[in-house]
């Protein structure tokens, strides 16, 4: 049975895809000299938060998705990323290829919130493969990849926000439900805001007056 293995050997933004996309360059060797006509190929992606450090800003930020420090022992589980699928061409040895992942910057995804969270150094993850093989110098042998294929990678977190700021630069955006969104435009349109960023800019100021005022009445004798 031929033997395969996997690594990443980088990864860049795709500066020309429609939407928010990385392109991971994916090394993939076979044992021996068996000629492998085709490889179809499942990639799972997993971020491994465990596997790196937290400054102080960035433990804030990871607060929704992790809670306190005091609980990251039991916390700190990996997060999906991505389930890719790809077929890759006729080789015999080794050969490179590109994995495609399209992203997305919606903050109700937990690996977005991870990776907006972060400011510098690399992001940990762990590719896991699995699939089927068709080889043979003299005919056909299909042969399966099992499960326990994998390769980590260390995934500059600069590549990220580049990718972000090719799509959406300086800038962001939050799924909200129909019912939400009417009720934000009507209250846009009946104080006459300009734009979605004065309309929430609004509400936000609007919030913190109450909090303040609140503070104000709890502490007055």
């Amino acid at each position: 049975m031929t033997e395969f293995s996997f690594s990443c050997v980088g990864v860049r933004a795709d500066q020309y895809a429609a939407g928010p996309t990385l392109v991971f360059r994916l090394r993939v060797s076979a044992s021996g000299d068996t000629r492998v006509h085709a490889l179809a190929l499942r990639c799972q992606m997993r971020i491994e938060p465990a596997r790196r450090g937290y400054d102080a800003e960035e433990a804030d930020g990871l607060h929704d998705l992790f809670g306190g420090r005091a609980r990251w022992g039991s916390t700190l589980q990996p997060l999906q990323f991505a389930q890719i699928s790809l077929m890759i061409p006729s080789f015999t040895g080794q050969t490179e290829v590109d994995l495609v992942v399209p992203c997305t910057y919606d903050m109700d995804v937990a690996s977005t919130r991870y990776f907006h969270a972060l400011s510098s150094g690399d992001v940990p993850l762990l590719m896991l493969f699995s699939g089927t093989a068709f080889t043979g110098d003299g005919g056909f042998h299909v042969e399966p990849v099992p499960w326990d294929r994998e390769a980590p990678y260390l995934m500059p977190v600069k590549v990220w926000h580049e990718m972000i700021d090719q799509h959406f630069p300086g800038a962001g955006w939050v799924r909200l439900p129909r019912d939400t969104m009417d009720d934000l435009l009507e209250f846009r349109s009946r104080r006459a805001l300009s734009s979605w960023e004065a309309t929430v800019r609004t509400l936000l100021d609007s919030a913190a007056a109450d909090a303040l005022s609140q503070t104000s009445e709890r502490s007055a004798p």
